[in-house]
């Protein structure tokens, strides 16, 4: 009786002290989770991980950045949307230290929310060095945030222009071969656009950070080519997109440039289509040049042309994209099943694309010349990397350096499509036969325990 009353007492001073041990390692366990945080993103897509873009953007910020997010603490389903905020701004703090969040409900502070001008109930805004972002919460996303800071790291808006007036490929069209899309992303990176008709101007604009030329589709009177020459001549900025048609007038710009503009379209039997002529034109290696650098991206070039260079002591010039290794340049009409003639067409590989540089006065000159238009238009900008080519280029162009290979991903598709069947499915299982299973493996262990005694 003795022994038994020592061995109770003894299990349960053990017990007692396993339960003190078994505290007090759960209180040091939360407190190394409160005071060191460690995660890790397991997601198949890592979704939950900022790209190296987002990443190379926040490094610019040299300065401390505030995003203050006026919300309500709690919105109309009981969700915390102040905690929801914290959640996704979490990896942008632990990249960016100085990354300073402030939360204000609008109905506690309304003389702050009204002086903050907010444009919806819920929305963020973001500020660094003085300038100011806004943005609605319901369009956070990597990309949108990215691309808000691409554009503080900007400061004022750069002026992009185009050509046009002659049929030329627009910045804000729609049509297929237009480059609207493309523009539309050039105005989320804080860059401004806008057209210009040189038979109306007096000069292209001293202040543009670049001017955009495609292939026209009727001649440019020699007084508009003399201020395109003119607009060079004193260092500005190029874009010049040359599809294999005649150039309408920019010979002089060529000749400019020395460029070697031979007839014909770039054939690639590598990538043969269903039906017509194999014209698509894939690049996947490039120049080492700031623009392609860090490149990781295939691109594809529909009906390009070869750009030849000639030695230049006044340019710098690098050639940037060759395609068709095993192709050619096809001089006569093209036929869906064309062959190399040795004695007319150019063998591959071709150069379609190539950079200028040089100092003009106090500033440095920068002219970009691809030999196809096709791989920025509505129509083929989705395409490969086509958009992250056209965003480095216009970068390098306008001397932002520091964002040439800044291309936020956008983010996956990451929703679970469940039809009604089986949501009622997944409900019946996880609310009533999980549950009914463990109360039926309880009663099942207590029973036996019990008969055991």
């Amino acid at each position: 009786m003795q022994a038994n009353r020592r061995l109770r007492v003894r299990l349960t001073l053990q017990s007692g002290l396993f339960l003190i041990l078994m505290f007090a390692l759960v209180m040091l366990l939360a407190f190394l989770a409160r005071e060191y945080r460690k995660e890790w993103d397991v997601t198949r897509s890592a979704r939950n991980t900022l790209s190296q873009s987002t990443l190379d953007v926040l490094r610019q910020l040299d300065g401390p950045l505030i995003v203050t997010g006026y919300a309500v603490q709690q919105d109309a389903t009981g969700g915390n949307v102040h905690k929801m905020i914290e959640d996704r701004l979490r990896p942008y703090r632990q990249a960016k230290p100085d990354l300073e969040l402030k939360l204000v409900d609008p109905r506690e502070d309304p003389k702050r929310a009204e002086a903050a001008g907010l444009r919806s109930p819920n929305e963020l805004v973001i500020e660094y060095r003085r300038r100011s972002e806004h943005m609605p919460l319901g369009e956070f996303s990597e990309q949108a945030f990215a691309n808000v800071l691409m554009r503080l790291v900007r400061g004022s808006a750069s002026l992009v222009l185009w050509l046009e007036g002659h049929g030329e490929r627009k910045l804000d069209g729609i049509a297929n071969h237009d480059l609207g899309e493309f523009g539309r992303q050039l105005q989320q990176k804080g860059l401004k656009i806008n057209s210009i008709n040189l038979a109306l101007a007096q000069e292209v604009p001293s202040n543009a950070a670049l001017l955009v030329v495609t292939t026209p589709q009727t001649d440019l009177q020699p007084a508009e080519v003399e201020k395109i020459r003119r607009y060079v001549t004193a260092g500005g900025n190029l874009l010049w997109l040359i599809d294999p048609e005649p150039l309408h007038g920019l010979q002089p710009v060529a000749e400019m440039l020395g460029l070697v503009l031979t007839p014909g379209t770039v054939v690639d039997p590598s990538l043969r289509p269903r039906s017509g002529p194999p014209v698509f034109a894939v690049a996947t290696s490039y120049a080492q040049h700031p623009i392609t650098a860090a490149f990781r991206y295939n691109t594809m070039f529909p009906y390009a042309r070869q750009i030849g260079l000639s030695e230049s002591e006044e340019w710098r010039v690098s050639p940037l994209i060759e395609v068709a290794q095993r192709g050619w340049v096809e001089i006569d009409k093209l036929d869906d099943k064309p062959t190399f003639n040795a004695a007319r067409d150019l063998p591959g590989p071709v150069n379609i694309a190539a950079a200028f540089e040089r100092t003009a006065g106090d500033k440095q000159q920068r002219i970009v010349v691809v030999g196809n238009g096709s791989f920025l238009s509505n129509t083929y900008l989705g395409n490969a990397g086509n958009l992250q080519l056209g965003i480095a280029m216009v970068n390098w162009l306008a001397a932002e350096d520091d964002l040439v290979a800044i291309d936020p991903r956008p983010a996956p598709d990451s929703r679970l499509e469940i039809d009604q069947m089986m949501l009622y499915l997944i409900a019946f299982t996880f609310l009533l036969v999980l549950p009914l299973g463990f109360v039926l493996t309880g009663l099942v262990i207590w029973w036996r325990r019990r008969k055991a005694l």
